[in-house]
């Protein structure tokens, strides 16, 4: 239950990193402690990540920079 996504790479299943997403979901009215980020998709041909949680009022498409 936290806003962090663990990058792994799919070889050795090590984890290279996170994807801190604290704050995405600047909405008053959804509670983030309970309704918790929980959906996650990759677009392989598009190169960007689809991030919604539960009971979210939102889908956002993310591109990650290095």
């Amino acid at each position: 239950m936290t806003d962090l996504i663990a990058r792994i790479d799919p070889s050795t299943g090590k984890v290279l990193g996170y994807i801190d997403l604290k704050g995405i979901l600047n909405d008053p009215e959804t509670d983030t402690r309970v309704n918790v980020l929980n959906g996650i998709a990759f677009d392989k041909a598009g190169n960007r990540i689809f991030v919604t949680g539960k009971n979210w009022p939102k889908l956002f498409e993310i591109r990650l920079t290095e």
